[in-house]
């Protein structure tokens, strides 16, 4: 996994690298921002797997959050999930320049790129960090991530949102 994290780090770098050089991250923010997205969920692919590696000791507040934060992968999911929304957001802008191009010509805006851009990195961490602290605990050592549902239905409703907010965007 940390070979993966550094390969996918550097390609995705050398993308947006390539994409400012060249003066497209303007042209395609969406696209820019996909890779922006990739980039973080592999450069802490790198870190969280480092972290692994060197099995640190938890104890206290600093083991909580590392377990909260980095051994529970809350900011790789925190990248993925936001990708899934950012996709979501490319197919939808796509289509609309396609199957709507004189009603996209009209109505779509660069400012309604920037706020999708926004909502995919707000929305994301708010979901993740929001699952992240509810469900994550640190109990004797040992880090439990996104296992501790209180009460034990929300479980059940957390899996019905699943579903329907990520399965069904598939569809």
């Amino acid at each position: 996994m940390l070979i993966i994290g550094v390969i996918g780090t550097a390609a995705n770098a050398l993308i947006l690298y390539a994409m400012v050089a060249s003066k497209q991250h303007m042209k395609h923010l969406l696209i820019f921002n996909q890779n922006a997205l990739d980039l973080f969920s592999c450069f802490f692919l790198v870190i969280t797997n480092a972290v692994k590696l060197f099995n640190i000791p938890l104890s206290g507040s600093l083991g909580y959050w590392l377990c909260t934060l980095i051994i529970s992968d809350a900011f790789i999911w925190m990248g993925n999930v936001g990708a899934v929304i950012n996709l979501t957001i490319i197919t939808i802008a796509r289509y609309l320049m396609v199957v709507h191009s004189v009603w996209s010509k009209k109505k779509l805006r660069e400012w309604m790129k920037y706020s999708a851009m926004a909502f995919t990195w707000i929305g994301s961490a708010a979901y993740v960090i929001t699952l992240a602290l509810s469900t994550t605990a640190l109990i004797n050592g040992m880090c439990l991530p996104f296992m501790i549902f209180k009460p034990k239905s929300a479980k059940f409703f957390y899996y019905i949102f699943y579903i329907l907010t990520f399965a069904m965007v598939a569809f």
